[in-house]
């Protein structure tokens, strides 16, 4: 009696023990409760990156005669999808051509003898640029201009960011996230940056693009900048009442 005793205490210590592996294996071993297996928090896995909120690939807007530099000035006509409008700055800005390059179209600031920001604006929502936002594009510089990503916050305020953008002459996809550099405020008229915004609001954005804050040199080996295809990944906003 006192060996069935024992020899059933012994398979009852093993079913519990495998219990508890089989427990311990569904939530990942050696990981504390509440915590994935890897390592890695709720927080962690939670926070995923928006999906496409635009696309813009460009197109040449209608002309007659010749496609030359005239005829190839940007215009509203030039952006394919009627949900976003396309906003210029800079005393030059006109001047910038819409050309196409590697089978796309694209937009080319070289005719523009002043600095030049090129954005775009979603005609039904503010953007949500907060998270992990990010703003994808095939670009290319030449001659050492560079691109800075280019903001219009809900206040009107124009800001550039302070991630340098130098593709070396060749086109490039780069991507850009919000969260993570300085902002400085854009003069509208002038495209030249002055003080620090220290804390924009990024969750309720205007306009989204970049700028050229030097003066293009024209055709041939002069300095210019062009942006062809863009994607940004953000959450759409609630405009403000009475935002135009």
């Amino acid at each position: 009696m006192q060996r069935m005793s024992m020899g059933l205490t012994a398979v009852a210590v093993l079913v519990l023990a495998s219990g508890a592996f089989a427990q311990g294996q569904g939530r990942g071993a050696g990981a504390p409760q509440g915590q994935a297996a890897g390592g890695r928090g709720a927080a962690a896995d939670a926070e995923t990156r928006p999906g496409l909120l635009f696309k813009e690939d460009w197109k040449q807007p209608p002309y007659t005669g010749q496609l030359n530099d005239e005829n190839r000035r940007v215009t509203q006509a030039a952006v394919t999808s009627p949900s976003l409008e396309l906003k210029l700055y800079g005393a030059q800005a006109r001047e910038i051509g819409v050309y196409n390059h590697e089978g796309r179209m694209d937009l080319w600031t070289g005719m523009a003898n002043s600095p030049v920001a090129i954005m775009l604006r979603d005609k039904n929502n503010a953007i949500d640029l907060s998270g992990l936002s990010r703003l994808r594009a095939i670009v290319r510089t030449s001659n050492l201009h560079v691109l800075h990503p280019a903001l219009k916050l809900a206040d009107g305020t124009l800001v550039a960011g302070s991630q340098t953008i130098d593709t070396n002459g060749e086109f490039l996809s780069t991507e850009v996230s919000f969260n993570n550099q300085r902002w400085f405020k854009l003069d509208p008229e002038k495209v030249t940056t002055t003080t620090e915004v220290k804390t924009p609001d990024l969750a309720k954005v205007e306009e989204v693009g970049f700028v050229n804050l030097m003066p293009s040199g024209g055709h041939g080996s002069a300095g210019w900048a062009n942006i062809s295809s863009l994607e940004l990944y953000a959450k759409p906003a609630p405009r403000a009442p009475g935002t135009k």
